[in-house]
Order: C-alpha cells, then structure tokens, then sequence
C-alpha cells in the first residue's frame, strides 16, 4: 500500500500531539480557582499566587530538563519511539493529577509532566528535519506550531465545559486518556522513516531525500553524511549559540502568556473560572494564524528564489516589529482615552480604577451579586444609605473577607487602600455598576485582542527560530541542538514564570510585559550577530 502525501500525515499527528499536550497542560491553570478554594481556602489571592507559580516553575525548570533529555532520547531511538515514550509518559502524569493534595505533590506531578511533555518540541524538530525538504521546513514547523495553538485554542472552552459536569480532579482524568488515545493512529501509520517506510511512494521519498541539501555535502546522494559535530564543537559554533540564546530569549514570551494568562485576567479584570475559560483561548487563534503565517511567508519567499538566510532573518524581524508595541500597549487597556474611544464614559473608567471599587469588585464573595441583572438594576443611581439598605448588599457585605495586615505592620503600612472593608466611596460606586462592568470588560477585551496580535508576531517568529538547527546542520545532530535550545529556553521560561510571581503583586503587570519587550530584541539581535549566514555548515577545520 501507498499513501499519497505521507509527510503531511506524519506533520498532521505531530500537530494533533501538540494539542494535547496543551490540553493537558493548561488544565492546571484553568482550573487553578477552583483547586485554590479546594485545596488553599485560608490563603488570599497573592498566598494563592505564589503556590501557582512555585508549581509552575517546578514544571517549566522539569521541563528543561527533559527537553536536553528527550532531544537526546530522539536521536537515540527515533522518531517514531521517542513520541510514544513521550506522550504514554505524560498522559499518565495527566491522569495522576487527580490524586494531588498540595503543594508536593502537585509539583511531583508536574514535575513527571514537564519531563514528558517536553519531548514534544525536539521531537517535531527531528520529524520535520526527516520528513520535510528544506524549502517546506518552516511551513511544516508552522503546522505543528498551530497545533500548539490550537490545543491553547480548545482546551480553555473545553475544561470549561467539563468544569459544569465534573469536579476538578474528575477533568484531569479526562484528558489525560486524550493522550494515550494518540497511540494508537500514530504507532499504526508512522511505521519507520521515510527511507524504509513502506507506505511511501518513489516520488515523494525522492523528494523529500533530494531536498535536505545540508545533509548531502559531498553530493552521494547519502543523505544523513551531512555535517554531523560532537558536542564539543557543536558549542564552539556561534550559529550554534545564535539557536540557543534566541530560543532561550523568545521562548519565555510564550510561557509568560499561557502561565499567567488565566491569572492575569483573574486578578485584573476579575474574571472567573468560566469567564477565563470562554476568553483565555482569543490570544491563541492569534498564535494559530501566526504558525501558518510564518510558514507560508517563508515558504513564499523560497520559491521566489530568497536564500534560507534572508528568508528566515525577513520573517524572524516581521514578527518581532509586530510584537514589540503590543507590550507597549498592554499597558493601556483600562486607561480612560482608550476605552472612550469604544464607548465608555470617562467617569466609568477612572471608578473601575479606583482601589476602593476593586476591593469590592475582586471580593470573593461579590463574584454573583456583581453580574446580577436584577441586583445591577436595584443599586443603578441609588445613594450609598439606599444600597447600604438593600438586602441582597447587606448579606454579601456582611460575609465577606477582607485583606488586613500582618499583626506587625507598621502605622503606614495599615493605612494603605488595599486593607480593610471599602469605603463609602466604593460602596457608592456600585450606582454605577452597570458602566463599571462594561468599562471592565471593555478594557479586558483590548487586552485579549493586543495578546492575540502578540502571540501573531511570536508564532511568526518561532517557527523560523526552530528551523534554523536543521537548516545549518545533519539530521543526525538536529534533535539535540533543539533540545539544548529547549532546555536553555524554558530555563529562561521558568527564571520568569518566578519573577513574575514577585513583579505583579497587586495586580500591576507592566513589568512583565517590559521584560517581555526586552527579551524580544535579544532574540533578534542574537539571530543577526551569531548567524551571519543561515546555511548549511561545514566542519570547523574545513
């Protein structure tokens, strides 16, 4: 049997196992409200915070690890194994989440998790450096890179609607029997490599063979004698460091995003476990149309006739012009210019600002009263003693929790805003609560829109990135360059995922996005100066 246009089944089952492993993943942070209140109820927003940042960097540091691991494992037992090994290994890491109590072992978990999935990466990497010419490389990175934002895409709606059916443990239970599911269509059609593949046809094995011009140097039609280095002298290429510097630059920005997205609009716009779950995946079909964007674009310009280098170095600075304003700009999506330009009084958008409005809006025990049409009705234009009087107000306010300072705070520190009950001030803003609830949503809708033009130019950028180790060296080599790229990248992921828990108290996350901007232009200063040419590279000595 022959199967017409194998290498795009091969590349469609790679993108598939990245929406999985996205699924899986992002499971956490959906559903970390709720395994908050289960798991941590004496704890405030910030107590919670810090837990889900120290599990979060318990992942991403495992998941450095195993991206070295698992680049090494691939070049080891191939393809075709590494991904089983991989995906069996995560799903049931997936499933034994249902089983943690805490903070130890939900790191253990996620610690197994991390490991596993970060196979996945060095393993499309190698996938597409066997399967794929050179001129259809980032094309090929552009469809698994969309599988990554697809699965960031479905698994919010989706753990939102098994959150209506299922508890939280039941969920990850769910998803994680997605994975070994998987299994089976792939170990059934990827049988071997496309040498030995018998499924293959004589066209598109010479094809895909006769197109890796860096695997061919001396022209013997032996495809896998290309420049194939120690690791030794892998390290002392500076395209080499080039790889690793940009990956461990850009990579971060996509773990800053898909980490703190839920928690971000949580905790600045207030945003509920249902509410993420049906808002958090607009910034990935950003990300989606970015992965076949780049892609294309690249392959565009190949078949006009660019060279690798200017092809990849062109779209690489494409992506990140786009994404340096958007960090600019996420400063400014609740300033009042901005929201009056889509219709919101000036008014409302200086009192959703207020502290004391926030303080009543961000309780816990508001999350109902707050979206209730009859109550919003009730208080609309009333002075503070009429909605100090209605009894709907008079039951929340009289059972909700309010922040207060550790016993030994100083005089000043006990004076700040954010402690206590609110003040009349506040309370008299709920006459308004109509407007401040369309000013909130109005400001969390710019966000997700700017974060979804971000994450178009990040996608655009970071196929290119991942190619660049098969378009300048053997296959041979591929895999562990991409993982000691991965390791260095989600180092960098997890050294920010933990500032970020540091850097955003309060809720301001201006200085996330600042360093965001910043690690961009490392990333494309890094490609320019330590990959003057962006071909296929020969021995040192040579």
């Amino acid at each position: 049997m022959k199967l017409k246009g194998l290498r795009w089944w091969v590349v469609g089952l790679v993108a598939l196992a990245a929406v999985v492993n996205y699924i899986d993943r992002q499971a956490f942070g959906a559903l970390w409200p709720d395994i908050a209140k289960d798991l941590f109820p004496e704890m405030d927003k910030d107590g919670h915070k810090a837990i889900y940042g120290t599990i979060s960097t318990v992942f991403i540091l495992s998941y450095a690890g195993g991206q070295a691991l698992f680049g090494k494992i691939f070049d080891w037992i191939g393809t075709r194994l590494g991904f089983a090994l991989s995906i069996g290994v995560w799903s049931i890491a997936t499933i034994f989440h249902a089983l943690a109590q805490g903070l130890l072992s939900f790191s253990i978990f996620r610690s197994i998790l991390g490991i596993a999935e970060a196979g996945n990466w060095p393993g499309a990497a190698k996938a597409n450096a066997e399967w794929f010419p050179t001129k259809e490389r980032a094309l090929a990175q552009g469809i698994f890179n969309s599988g990554a934002a697809l699965g960031g895409i479905v698994a919010y709606p989706i753990i939102g609607l098994l959150s209506i059916y299922f508890a939280w443990k039941a969920i990850f239970i769910v998803v994680g029997i997605l994975g070994l599911l998987w299994l089976i269509p792939w170990l059934y059609i990827v049988k071997s490599g496309p040498k030995t593949h018998p499924w293959l046809t004589d066209n598109e094995k010479k094809y895909i063979l006769s197109g890796q011009l860096n695997q061919d140097l001396d022209e013997d039609s032996n495809y896998d004698d290309g420049y194939n280095p120690s690791n030794s002298e892998l390290f002392k290429r500076k395209e080499s460091w080039g790889v690793i510097i940009a990956s461990a630059a850009i990579d971060p920005i996509w773990w800053l995003f898909i980490v703190w997205i839920p928690i971000y609009l949580s905790e600045v716009f207030g945003m509920n476990v249902k509410e993420i779950a049906f808002s958090a995946w607009v910034p990935y079909v950003g990300a989606m149309i970015g992965a076949w964007f780049g892609g294309l674009l690249a392959q565009k310009k190949l078949n006009l006739g660019w060279t690798v280098d200017k092809t990849r170095k062109y779209v690489i600075t494409l992506g990140c012009v786009i994404m340096i304003p958007c960090f600019i700009l996420l400063k400014f999506p609740g300033a009042p210019q901005v929201l009056e330009v889509f219709g919101v009084e000036e008014s409302a958008a200086i009192t959703m600002a207020d502290p004391q409005v926030k303080k009543i809006m961000d309780n816990e025990a508001f999350k109902d009263l707050k979206t209730d049409k009859s109550f919003i009705e009730s208080v609309a234009g009333k002075s503070i003693d009429e909605i100090k009087s209605i009894s709907e107000f008079k039951t929340v306010y009289e059972t909700a929790v309010w922040k207060l300072p550790k016993a030994d705070a100083s005089k000043e520190e006990r004076l700040l805003p954010k402690y206590g009950p609110p003040s009349e001030s506040g309370i008299a803003a709920l006459g308004s609560l109509s407007e401040i609830n369309k000013a909130r949503n109005t400001a969390a809708l710019i966000a997700i829109v700017i974060m979804a033009i971000l994450l178009f130019g990040f996608q655009t950028v970071i196929g290119n990135v991942q190619t660049l180790p098969s378009d300048m060296y053997s296959g041979k080599i591929v895999g562990t360059l991409s993982g000691f790229a991965g390791m260095a990248a989600k180092l960098g992921a997890a050294g920010l995922t933990i500032l970020v828990t540091f850097i955003t108290t309060g809720g301001n996350y201006t200085p996330a996005f600042l360093i965001g901007g910043a690690l961009t232009i490392i990333a494309l200063l890094a490609v320019w100066i330590l990959c003057p040419k962006i071909e296929p590279l020969k021995p040192i000595n040579q």
